[in-house]
């Protein structure tokens, strides 16, 4: 293995024998994405006028710093209602005052019920308002979308200021504790006053910092598109995802794989960033090694639609999106932005490539989030023998670093641009990195005239930008001429991830193969110990240890509390403590890291290892999509131990110690903090590593030298599957030759138990699904993880192939945030089997989401009944993996999928645990279906592959279903 300094000068290379790269196998001409919506909130511009003005307007450039408006424009955005929860981000950053706090979003307008709107995070009420803003834009306030056909998609980065106070909150009972052993070392005066100020401590914070038992819906990062779906009818995917300062890009490039595999008619993508709580989160520059902006606040969103679709409806069009390529600089080592030009280089001519056009027909470089120096830097080589020189800018100029909406700011003012035909000026003491004298480039001074090319053709730009985890993002965005007078070059758009699109198998989309596996759930060491497990239909099920759930503190049997768990079983999983054989992490970085991120390296070791293969011969480019809670424990917990301030104001004000002086009190808080323990340092550059939720698939990729972009998807307990969705869509597009992708979680917590517990969702015993006793779930740990294909790659390959996704369905029921919906659960599972050539008579298994409620198992087999039901050769069968390690919230579907591949492997049906007495409600015979206590043998009947679906939902109304098949040789391309 190479230093990390030696990595900085060589980039990944794909040099494996016969390997289809993406401009290989990307299907010529495809088919451009129209802009045809935009929003924008940000300090100094409240909607797209604003923005537009933004960048052109020398006069009306507002001051980034206060977070005021520009000069002469209109707070066009902000109403009067509930901005949010009363001090929900009490203990956040100091300085996050003066960026949006301005604005103020009436929930009643978006149908939220008051005893929700009070957990909402900022974040919802922002992106609510931006999306508002975007349809109104697109003009589709007076006009319905395609709402079963409509996306959402969100993106944002490190955590919401409602996981902060919820974790303050779950925090403080512990402070309070030793509060109250402090106060009784004094010699508190009167009987029980350490007690009496506990008591009164936990009161106030309960006040200060809110509470609901909504809480662990409304703290959610996939609460926030499935709260704008559900505002706007919307029932398509709906998913968030993070890739740190590359966000925006990763949710801008699964939307236009969405719209070219004829998954979805339109994508509402919106990104975010603010200053939230008060962990490692703004200091991404001492980890890259240059220095950086502070992070600034900003929230954006794009409507996308295919542009034969757009044109068809009379949408306007801003632009037109015709290429998004991203890559992967795999170095070891802390996270940094790639420093490597030859990398950067690489990725632009792919771009550039996959539009068919020249790189020198590129008349405007746009610079949006990091890594700024490096493209400027690659374009101004690239651009040398240019007739003139080339403009370039950067958003950064007025915005600051938005981190993760970085690139959508980046694609909406370029949108604009093209469409105004202005190139916008740039500020060049606020960005002197732009390496831009003596060069093929120029910055902008004043807004300009866009002339059009001298050799014909359509005005063209790039956005481009890095990401801290070794991601190279580069777009094309390209002038659309709406009528005859803005350009002698129309472009008459070429009309067909309807269903015409990328079938290349038989009458559906090439399957994509599993060609390897790992996986470990709460004490199973490893995917065989899995099945193991599962054969021999014990549950793992057992009390939480002391040390994840303090009884003390957190425990209270039969009663509901905001405080405390009824609730004490799980199936927690012992976290490693050392890094994997071979991969060399430091100590100190390893110890830095979160127990997700730890737990999802061992588990890709286990897939390498047990595929016999070094990482290496993965060639091409790659994606590792990580279904995971995209609020991390460590980033929580670092703003936690920086908020004593917070617990310290609160004692000063307590009336239990109104007899104490300041000279009494300052040593009693001290004596506390002795007990209570300070925080670590905050500047560590192994401190961002831990606090991204993509550092999960960030680690995998770099520390395994894979060429492959990573990133964290969450949907609610379908993030498994929709990042399995993604990778399936990504390679069907071309964009990526192999995917890993799974899904990682550990809710056996006093934190996410306690706010489970809120809302009456957990059992009081075990979870049984499908049992007549059925009363809610139990919480698990897990992850687990696969390594995909296409099947004609894998079979080029010599892979062994382990099964076939054939399909990956998924809907929104855009009703309720809580409550299973089986007219959207049976979406999904219809638009799966839209994309096979099998009926869903053919499926001999479904491993089911149950989750152990009366309701949700009720409900998901009305659904089942919906799409699975008539004449069968046996009766269905119907099982669940939360019966045995419980429910894994993100890592459930897969779990699920795990199971379920395993099983067609074995060729073996898997038992359920601790089924006693079948639920008669569920009422199988309608299908037929049956749930088995012991394994079976499967029968597949001649010539016929196993079959079986997966279904995976989550709170919001997301939901997910996959088709598995057994692979056979009679499989032909």
């Amino acid at each position: 293995m190479t230093t990390p300094d030696e990595e900085q000068e060589q980039p990944a290379m794909d040099s494996g024998r016969g390997s289809s790269t993406d401009d290989d196998h990307a299907a010529p001409g495809s088919e451009p994405i129209a802009v045809v919506g935009i929003a924008a909130l940000y300090p100094a511009a409240r909607s797209v006028a604003d923005y537009w003005r933004l960048h052109t307007d020398a006069a009306g450039e507002g001051d980034r710093e206060t977070g005021r408006p520009a000069a002469g424009t209109s707070d066009t955005s902000t109403t009067t209602g509930t901005a949010g929860p009363p001090e929900a981000a009490a203990g956040s950053d100091p300085g996050s005052g003066s960026g949006l706090d301005g604005i103020e979003v009436d929930v009643a307008r978006f149908g939220i019920p008051p005893a929700q709107a009070a957990s909402m995070a900022r974040m919802q009420l922002l992106m609510l308002e931006a999306a508002r803003q975007c349809l109104d834009d697109a003009g589709y306030a007076q006009r319905p979308l395609p709402s079963e056909r409509t996306d959402v998609v969100t993106g944002t980065c490190f955590g919401l200021d409602r996981q902060y106070a919820n974790a303050l909150r779950v925090e403080g009972s512990r402070y309070a504790r030793d509060l109250e052993r402090a106060t009784a070392e004094a010699g508190a005066p009167g009987p029980d006053a350490g007690a009496r100020a506990a008591e009164e401590f936990r009161s106030a914070m309960l006040r200060r910092l809110g509470a609901s038992p909504h809480d662990r819906i409304g703290e959610m990062a996939s609460t926030i598109p499935a709260r704008v779906a559900a505002a706007f009818k919307l029932r398509g995917r709906t998913l968030a995802v993070e890739s740190a300062d590359a966000t925006s890009y990763l949710g801008i490039a699964h939307a236009v794989d969405s719209l070219r595999c004829d998954l979805t008619d339109a994508a509402l993508v919106l990104a975010g960033q603010c200053h939230e709580g008060r962990s490692a989160s703004p200091a991404p520059g001492s980890s890259s090694g240059s220095a950086a902006l502070p992070l600034s606040e900003g929230v954006g969103a794009l409507l996308l639609k295919r542009l034969s679709s757009a044109v068809r409806d009379g949408d306007r069009v801003y632009a037109t999106l015709v290429d998004c390529t991203l890559r992967q600089d795999a170095r070891p080592g802390v996270f940094r932005h790639s420093s490597s030009a030859p990398r950067q280089r690489e990725t632009i001519e792919a771009s550039w490539r996959r539009t068919g056009a020249p790189a020198a027909s590129v008349q405007y470089v746009e610079c949006a989030g990091g890594g700024v120096d490096l493209l400027a830097g690659t374009y101004s080589g690239l651009l040398e023998a240019a007739p003139s020189p080339v403009a370039v800018g950067s958003v950064r100029d007025r915005l600051g670093d938005t981190f993760a909406n970085a690139g959508l700011a980046g694609v909406s003012k370029v949108a604009l641009a093209l469409y105004h035909r202005r190139l916008p000026a740039h500020r060049v003491a606020a960005l002197g990195e732009l390496p831009v004298s003596g060069t093929a480039l120029r910055t902008v001074a004043e807004a300009e005239d866009w002339q059009r090319p001298a050799g014909g053709g359509p005005r063209r730009a790039v956005v481009g930008g890095a990401s801290v985890t070794g991601t190279l993002c580069h777009l094309v965005l390209q002038e659309y001429a709406q009528d005859a007078d803005r350009s002698p070059h129309p472009q008459p758009p070429r009309p067909q991830r309807r269903g015409a699109r990328l079938r290349r198998h038989g009458t559906g989309p090439e399957p994509v193969a599993v060609i390897g596996y790992g996986g470990r759930f709460a004490d199973t060491a490893d995917a065989d110990a899995f099945w193991a497990a599962t054969l021999a239909g014990r549950d793992h099920i057992r009390p939480v240890p002391d040390a994840l759930l303090d009884r003390e503190l957190y425990h209270s049997p039969h009663a509901l509390s905001l405080n405390r768990s009824y609730a004490e079983q799980g199936a927690p999983m012992p976290v490693p403590r050392t890094p994997p054989p071979g991969v060399r992490i430091p100590p100190g970085r390893y110890e830095a890291l979160d127990a997700a991120q730890r737990v999802g390296l061992a588990v890709a070791d286990e897939l390498f290892a047990r595929r016999g293969t070094v990482p290496g011969t993965l060639t091409g480019t790659g994606l590792v999509a990580v279904g995971s809670n995209l609020g991390l424990a460590t980033e929580r917990n670092a703003h936690t131990g920086r908020c004593l301030d917070v617990f310290e104001e609160t004692v000063r004000s307590l009336d239990a110690l109104d007899g104490w002086s300041r000279d009494e009190v300052e040593p009693l808080l001290k004596s506390v903090r002795e007990l209570y323990g300070e925080p670590g340092p905050a500047d560590r550059p192994t401190m961002l590593d831990g606090c991204l939720a993509s550092g999960v698939a960030a680690l995998i990729a770099n520390e395994y030298g894979l060429a492959a972009v990573p990133v964290a998807v969450e949907a609610a307990c379908a993030s498994s599957l929709a990042a399995v969705d993604m990778a399936v869509t990504r390679l069907r597009t071309g964009a990526a030759d192999y995917a890993l992708a799974g899904g990682v979680e550990l809710p056996c917590n006093a934190r996410d138990m306690i706010l489970c517990s809120a809302l009456g969702l957990l059992s009081h015993d075990k979870i049984t699904p499908f049992d007549l006793a059925a009363d809610g779930f139990t919480p698990g740990d897990g992850c687990a993880l696969f390594l995909l294909k296409r099947l004609q790659d894998a079979r080029r390959d010599g892979d062994r192939i382990l099964g076939l996704l054939r399909g990956v369905g998924a809907s929104n029921d855009a009703k309720s945030l809580i409550a299973p919906d089986a007219a959207g659960q049976s979406r999904a599972m219809r638009q799966a089997f839209e994309q096979v050539d099998f009926a869903p008579a053919a499926v001999d298994y479904v491993e089911a989401h149950g989750t152990g409620t009366r309701v949700g198992d009720r409900v998901e087999v009305a659904a089942m009944a919906q799409v699975y039901s008539g004449p069968r050769r046996a009766p269905l069968e119907i099982g669940s993996a939360k019966s045995f390690f419980g429910h894994t919230f993100a890592a459930a579907g897969a779990a699920g999928l795990l199971r379920a591949l395993l099983a067609v492997g074995a060729r073996t049906l898997p038992p359920n645990a601790n089924l006693r007495t079948l639920n008669p409600e569920l009422e199988l015979d309608l299908i037929p279906a049956r749930v088995s206590t012991g394994a079976q043998p499967w029968h597949s009947g001649s010539g016929r592959p196993r079959r079986a679906g997966v279904s995976s939902f989550g709170t919001g109304g997301i939901n997910y279903h996959l088709l598995l098949e057994e692979y056979t040789d009679s499989h032909g391309l």
